[in-house]
């Protein structure tokens, strides 16, 4: 790789700060999953669509396979990984097992990273803006409506 491509970020992942080089091309998912070893974010479809990679950028979901390394210069990022605290899982995590919302597991980690940044938000949400918030992410195993479920038991508590 030519210099002209590497750059040097520095980002704060689950509270961790790493500074490392980047080819400039690099997305962020490569680099979490790939150099980093947070294997919580999931490769699917690798052009936005399917959600298994999100990630929480500054609070806000973003789709890492589309979202370029360089750009989280700076920035929290938040995987999976970091949502358990001291070995307790999260209110969200306890909702998505309790409602019974996952099964092959493929999408959940996105899918919990959405949710969390709703929690997160503090804000009160429609069960219809529930649905839209919750619409970027593809399942094949459970149907929807227990990871809906899951979704409005984690705004309520």
């Amino acid at each position: 790789m030519s210099n002209e491509f590497m750059k040097r970020i520095t980002l704060t992942i689950n509270e961790k700060k790493h500074s490392l080089e980047v080819d400039i091309r690099e997305t962020l998912l490569d680099v979490l999953r790939e150099r980093l070893h947070y294997t919580g974010v999931k490769r699917g479809c690798s052009v936005g669509e399917c959600g298994a990679c999100t990630v929480l950028v500054d609070g806000v979901p973003i789709d890492s396979c589309i979202y370029m390394a360089v750009w989280a210069d700076g920035k929290e990022v938040l995987t999976v990984e970091g949502v358990e605290k001291n070995g307790e899982l999260s209110k969200v995590q306890k909702a998505y097992i309790e409602e019974g919302a996952v099964q092959c597991g493929f999408c959940t980690p996105g899918l919990v990273l959405t949710t969390t940044s709703l929690v997160n938000s503090g804000k009160k949400f429609t069960d219809e803006e529930i649905k839209r918030e919750i619409s970027g992410h593809l399942c094949r195993c459970t149907g929807y409506q227990k990871i809906f479920n899951a979704t409005k038991k984690s705004l309520e508590e």
